[in-house]
């Protein structure tokens, strides 16, 4: 039986509000239970509308934001009870690609120093060795080492892209993180970079924590898919299972919305009523239930449990469980 290389469980971040001097405090309900596990070598994608958590999500992985409440387990080992120095070097081998390729390069180095500053704070080689590890890595995503002297402002959005992900793989990582990394990108960019991303996860035996709004980004990188929905996971499942038989209400008018691209196949679309609530006053009971179009009472005071409908396909519904 696989071990899995990360484990999340019931993980919780919560962020406190106050709009005005004399108002109480509120407390927004960011992530609400988070529960995955990824397998060594695939790429598990978590989905979802803006301001669900995944994002918040992946950085609690990581612990860039300290998470409120739950556990985090990288190679069997608890990541949030690793002291600062422990945490670094577990961090040699989970890395994160930026969603914004710009905001997330330091204009004032030039793209060598940025891709070498990781391998001088782990204390790896020399200058020399160094310098040729960079080298090396600058031509395995597709640029060259004559441009290693140059500034972020002097290459494309999509050439940025590609040294964000050097720097991510210029320590050899067992897991990658990549937030958003193809949505500030055209299409036929984004075509290459995902191209590009799944040749290094072949060459270097990478696992993928895959976070995106884009349905169809998703179906072409995944191995498996978990859908989020203010804060909390509704459904995991392979990527066969998901987008060919989705259970929960959420995932059918999500998926019903990706585009087709053939002008003679139309498909009905669920159109979900009302707007995404706040997480810092979710609705009672099951989250989604304002929103549904299969709400039951039950739904309005009982928060559900996910359930396996199929073999690795679980659900967080009511309707799965009457």
């Amino acid at each position: 039986m696989r071990q899995p290389l990360l484990e999340v469980k019931s993980l919780t971040k919560h962020f406190t509000s106050k709009q005005g001097f004399f108002s109480k405090e509120k407390v927004v309900r960011a992530v609400d239970g988070v529960n995955l596990t990824v397998y060594p070598g695939e790429t598990v994608s978590i989905v979802g509308e803006s301001g669900c958590g995944k994002s918040t999500t992946g950085r609690c992985i990581l612990r860039l934001i300290e998470p409120t409440d739950g556990e985090v387990f990288f190679e069997g080992q608890d990541i949030r009870k690793l002291n600062e120095t422990e945490l670094r070097r577990a961090r040699r081998n989970m890395q994160l690609v930026f969603q914004d390729p710009f905001a997330s390069l330091n204009p004032r180095k030039t793209i060598g120093q940025l891709l070498e500053d990781p391998l001088i704070i782990h204390g790896i080689g020399n200058s020399v060795e160094r310098r040729k590890h960079v080298e090396e890595m600058i031509q395995i995503v597709g640029l060259s080492k004559q441009q290693l002297d140059r500034f972020p402002h002097e290459f494309s959005g999509g050439q940025r892209q590609r040294i964000g992900i050097a720097r991510a793989l210029i320590l050899r990582p067992k897991l990658i993180v990549a937030d958003e990394p193809v949505s500030a990108l055209d299409v036929s960019i984004q075509a290459q970079i995902l191209n590009l991303m799944q040749d290094l996860q072949k060459e270097f035996n990478l696992t993928y924590l895959f976070i995106s709004h884009d349905l169809s980004v998703v179906r072409h990188i995944s191995d498996r898919v978990a859908v989020m929905y203010l804060g909390k996971v509704v459904e995991v499942a392979d990527k066969q299972s998901l987008y060919e038989k989705p259970t929960h209400p959420y995932t059918q008018a999500l998926l019903s919305a990706v585009p087709v691209p053939n002008p003679h196949l139309t498909t009905q679309r669920i159109i979900l009523e009302g707007d995404l609530p706040s997480p810092a006053n979710p609705p009672s009971g099951c989250t989604f239930h304002p929103r549904c179009r299969h709400c039951m009472d039950i739904c309005k005071t009982v928060a559900p449990v996910a359930s396996e409908v199929s073999r690795g396909h679980f659900v967080t519904c009511h309707l799965e469980q009457s």
